[in-house]
């Protein structure tokens, strides 16, 4: 590279203000401005549609995220008085395993975004372990068969589209997770990261690359698959504005919040409590093979350097209870209330929520389990759904924890704290409950937007807006320190009481 190229090219990042990171959730879209501290200058978030077209089926409208994705951008700039060319770099985090397919040519969806939570694949992942196939896509992709995971929804749309499987074959199909259908729009590239390539059963987590016996067990064609970058690094100059900014960061949503939360060194931990929540430990250059029913994944990849890679226990639904409680019975107005809901009594009077919708994730994996209350009397109000539904998050993070205490003494390292993030730990009382029943301190840092903060980090590395990782783990604050308040036999019976509901719950879908 010419030096004096180079020279300038620092000078011109080092007077940019601000690094821009796209989240794109399942429920909506965020745009944050970060500055050189890491702290948020301006931010724009809007909601789409949830669509779903049967039980357990969910869908988003692609070109609804894209127009979103738009204006949450222009909202937030105009917030800061910015244009994109204040930006050093765009980093890109997205809810993982939902599944676009478009025409190469117009750029326009084949039909509705498979998202992460839909079921409808259920059968055939079923069909897939009958068959005996669980234990070589494990060994490869470090999941279990799912219907979770993108593969058997890319299947599923080529083969519910009338020609569409012709189409593919000839080249004129691409599939992506959100993060490549953003990259397209906004650069022409055809390109993911490893984190999100990890989570489709389509990549061998040993080589960071598209696995050919995985994409003749699930009939995919190669000519559909985006290549694979660094999570750090360059996806094309952004195509608006002639702004020549380029996107440089793209991580799956929880793994980008482990980046935000400086979750660098093997034993970092940290749990995200969104839609769902999600559990990551940071386990080094070190590929950990769960034996308790989480999953091994990519961490995150910097250019240069040796993979990392993550253990994780994903929750599928934490928030969306509250959601369903807003949205479903109109219990609530507002997620902001649930706090003071829940401190209004003295606890949920033997109500147990087990909030499964959309089946039990990690560490059950049980596909047909579903959403149950238990304990109603007629002296239930909403106030005590409510703090069972907040208790629920906790519990499920603990099932999960018990599982990752155990693979991790693998590596001989003991869980001391949990750092948390995501919109719901504004909640104090479920940042102190979750506190209490896991028996350990909760680390609720400045900046709880850390999966959007995490793009921005990866972004900023890779242009030289930050100098290194260590540089980003001096900006880690701390906002409150949450300690565990109550016995340690008040904790079991609690927790004992949740497992004995998650029991009935998986008794009653073995004898439904």
């Amino acid at each position: 590279m010419d030096v004096h190229f180079s020279v300038r090219r620092n000078v011109m990042i080092q007077e940019k203000r601000f690094i821009g990171a796209i989240d794109q959730g399942t429920t909506g879209t965020r745009f944050i401005l970060f500055d050189r501290k890491g702290s948020p200058q301006a931010s724009a978030y809007q909601e789409h549609a949830q669509i779903f077209p049967q039980p357990g089926w969910v869908e988003h409208d692609p070109v609804e995220i894209w127009n979103n994705t738009l204006a949450v951008m222009e909202k937030a700039l105009k917030e800061a008085g910015a244009t994109l060319g204040d930006l050093a770099a765009l980093g890109i985090t997205n809810q993982r395993e939902t599944t676009v397919l478009w025409d190469k040519s117009t750029g326009c969806p084949v039909c509705n975004a498979i998202v992460w939570q839909d079921r409808r694949t259920a059968r055939r992942c079923l069909k897939l372990r009958e068959q005996g196939l669980s234990e070589q896509i494990t060994v490869k992709t470090g999941l279990p068969v799912d219907p979770y995971f993108s593969a058997t929804k890319i299947e599923w749309i080529l083969d519910e589209t009338p020609g569409l499987r012709e189409r593919a074959d000839r080249g004129e199909i691409l599939f992506g997770t959100v993060d490549t259908w953003l990259v397209w729009n906004l650069t022409g590239q055809h390109l993911t990261d490893p984190t999100n390539a990890s989570r489709t059963l389509l990549m061998d987590l040993s080589t960071l690359a598209w696995d050919e016996d995985l994409l003749e067990i699930f009939r995919i064609p190669p000519a559909i698959l985006p290549a694979i970058s660094p999570s750090s690094g360059d996806f094309g100059a952004i195509a608006l504005e002639d702004s020549k900014v380029r996107v440089a960061g793209v991580l799956g949503d929880q793994q980008a919040a482990l980046f935000g939360q400086a979750g660098f060194h093997s034993g970092s931990i940290k749990n995200t409590y969104g839609t769902g929540s999600f559990l990551l430990r940071n386990t080094g250059d070190i590929l950990v093979r769960s034996k308790n029913g989480l999953l091994s994944t990519v961490a995150y990849v910097l250019e240069g350097q040796p993979t990392q890679y993550a253990l994780e226990g994903s929750i599928f639904i934490t928030g969306a209870a509250l959601q369903w409680l807003r949205d479903g019975l109109g219990l609530i107005e507002s997620a902001a209330e649930t706090e003071a809901m829940a401190r209004s009594v003295e606890n949920t009077a033997g109500v147990v929520f087990v909030p499964a919708f959309a089946g039990l994730g990690a560490p059950y994996w049980n596909a047909n389990a579903r959403g149950t209350i238990f304990g109603l009397t007629r002296g239930t109000t909403k106030a005590h759904l409510v703090r069972a539904a907040l208790e629920a998050m906790a519990f499920q993070s603990r099932d999960v924890m018990e599982a990752m205490a155990l693979d991790a003494s693998m590596q001989s390292q003991r869980n001391e704290h949990l750092k948390v993030d995501g919109g719901a730990v504004h909640n104090n009382f479920l940042c102190q409950f979750q506190s209490d029943i896991l028996g350990l301190p909760v680390l609720r840092p400045i900046v709880v937007e850390t999966t959007a903060l995490g793009a921005a980090y990866a972004a900023g590395l890779a242009v030289g807006f930050w100098e290194n990782t260590a540089k980003l783990e001096s900006l880690w604050q701390v906002d409150h320190f949450f300690e565990p308040t109550i016995s340690a036999d008040k904790r079991e019976q609690l927790y004992a009481e949740w497992k004995h509901a998650v029991r009935s719950v998986l008794a009653w879908t073995q004898e439904a």
